[in-house]
């Protein structure tokens, strides 16, 4: 690509910063992280777009915009356990382990996790367990932060009893295409603080819990 680095510029300027992400922390990882690194190479001209990239298997990469968001959000600290659920190209577990102390980040489709691998490799980032797994209704463990890159119908109990006292869960809930991206704090043993941040809509993650529906 010509320009690289202005095209990128251009992508915070014009795509991120006006979706009110002004946290100088995340605006530095996105010239630090080389998005395009982790992109399939097929698509990489597709690297600073404002859309989703297919990664296949039904999954994608979240547009620019809702990954640097989705990070301001989470006001990830030094000392921060993550979760991850659903590691995809490895470039959202790449941003956050540069603010964490820890990421575990949970694939369940093999050839995705084995992509993340190799990117996450390629950037010498030694602060993330990558694991081969099914993470759509809760991993074990306690997280001082948590994502899921894919949608769920309803917000297991699973994830919320996760988050260590004052963690934060960011999770984008819904059914298409009304789908709303939420922040929930856990305040106190049992309390949880839920916030909605934007509307969206993102591919489900395999293996959801599904609500109960009404049939007539």
């Amino acid at each position: 690509m010509k320009n690289l680095e202005q095209v990128r510029f251009n992508m915070v300027e014009q795509q991120i910063r006006p979706w009110d992400v002004l946290d100088m922390r995340v605006l530095d990882l996105l010239t630090k992280v080389k998005r395009e690194q982790f992109v399939p190479p097929t698509r990489r001209e597709m690297a600073f777009m404002d859309l989703e990239i297919p990664l296949g298997y039904g999954a994608s990469m979240w547009q620019p915009k809702l990954e640097a968001r989705a990070v301001q959000a989470l006001l990830v600290g030094r000392g921060d356990r993550v979760l991850e659920v659903g590691s995809g190209s490895g470039y959202l577990t790449a941003l956050l382990s540069h603010l964490a102390a820890h990421v575990t980040s949970v694939e369940i489709v093999p050839e995705l996790h084995a992509f993340a691998e190799k990117n996450l490799a390629a950037h010498h980032i030694d602060n993330v367990a990558l694991t081969l797994g099914d993470a759509a209704q809760g991993w074990p463990g306690s997280y001082d932060v948590i994502v899921l890159t894919g949608s769920v119908p309803v917000l297991p109990e699973a994830f919320q009893n996760s988050l260590t006292p004052g963690g934060r869960l960011f999770a984008i809930v819904g059914d298409a295409p009304a789908m709303q991206a939420r922040l929930v704090t856990r305040v106190a043993p049992g309390v949880f603080e839920s916030t909605t941040l934007f509307e969206t809509s993102v591919a489900p993650l395999q293996n959801v819990l599904q609500p109960k529906r009404f049939v007539f």
